[in-house]
């Protein structure tokens, strides 16, 4: 049996919550860096987390901390919307790891990883991730949607990480259910992701936050929606990961299949955690994703955008999105 790693999760979110329980579970020793509210919380309580579709609870105790200073790791796991993660940079600069995990969506990974390069001396290796969970934050607790054990979509941002990082990695997560996808094109994977993403936020904002609203027509435009974005993104030569991700969103069985997810997230307790509370409390994560899509976007022909251009024209304005949801 390896040496239990020393972990540091930078962000006390839900994602950051639920991952921090699966390292844990992993026999790693685990130091979360939050602010000073989540922290105290964290000591005094645990890290408490109710698992939603498996109805269960579960209490972690973990070191919960405000500074790092003079600290060194073995891997870093940085967790929080894009906006706060340039917030962050000054912080993750001063980290002191041998691997460093850049967890969540990301406009411009690779401007992020030179500004790492150039100005953190103790960060050796950088890897970007994607992890599949959802849920809420509580005053002493966190509600987790997720399937299975969940998993993480990971790799550099091209080009395939070595058997010995992949081995070194994945042994911080040795005996628990939550399962690692190696991707060979992180970059491509984060300017793909929105193309699945937006059309399902631009729905919850039509719908005031409650995809039980939606009617089957609205969910048809969100799917059909998602579908042109991605023939557009392979007409702009962007490869799509994970590779035959598109195929979801087309006339096949895994579309058949989307189509159901969708029908299942919209009617039920699912929906309200894995999408629509991200979009109620990470507004200005959606419109910055949004405003990339419209430049990314914007050479494209009208005709071949026709659904997202509607479903994203009935939305309503930024600014009444942020007013109603104070963020």
């Amino acid at each position: 049996m390896s040496k239990p790693k020393e972990i540091l999760v930078f962000g006390a979110g839900v994602i950051g919550a639920y991952l921090t329980h699966v390292l844990i579970r992993g026999g790693n020793k685990v130091t979360v860096l939050a602010r000073e509210e989540r922290a105290k919380k964290l000591k005094e309580n645990g890290l408490v987390i109710y698992h939603h579709l498996q109805r269960s609870t579960t209490r972690d105790y973990v070191e919960a901390v405000t500074d790092i200073k003079g600290r060194s790791f073995d891997a870093a796991f940085v967790v929080m919307p894009y906006h706060k993660l340039k917030e962050a940079l000054p912080q993750i600069y001063e980290l002191n790891t041998r691997l460093l995990v850049l967890v969540g969506n990301d406009l411009s990974p690779a401007e992020i990883e030179e500004n790492i390069r150039q100005n953190a001396t103790g960060i050796k290796k950088i890897l970007f991730g994607f992890q599949v969970s959802g849920g809420k934050k509580e005053e002493n607790r966190y509600i987790c949607e997720r399937f299975g054990g969940s998993y993480m979509d990971i790799g550099q941002l091209h080009g395939r990480a070595s058997d010995k990082l992949r081995r070194w990695f994945e042994d911080m997560f040795m005996g628990t259910k939550y399962k690692i996808n190696w991707q060979d094109d992180m970059e491509s994977y984060l300017i793909c992701h929105p193309a699945a993403i937006l059309p399902i936020g631009y729905l919850s904002y039509i719908c005031d936050g409650n995809l039980r609203k939606s009617t089957s027509i609205q969910r048809k435009m969100m799917f059909d929606a998602s579908h042109e974005a991605y023939e557009c993104l392979k007409k702009k030569g962007i490869s799509v990961y994970p590779k035959g991700d598109d195929k979801f969103y087309g006339k096949g069985l895994r579309g058949k299949l989307m189509q159901f997810l969708y029908f299942v997230m919209a009617k039920s307790k699912i929906g309200d955690l894995v999408a629509c509370e991200h979009c109620r409390n990470s507004v200005s994560e959606m419109e910055e994703i949004d405003l990339f899509y419209e430049n990314l976007l914007k050479d494209c022909p009208k005709s071949d955008l026709v659904t997202w251009n509607k479903l994203r024209s009935m939305m309503p304005p930024w600014s009444g999105i942020h007013e109603k949801y104070g963020n």
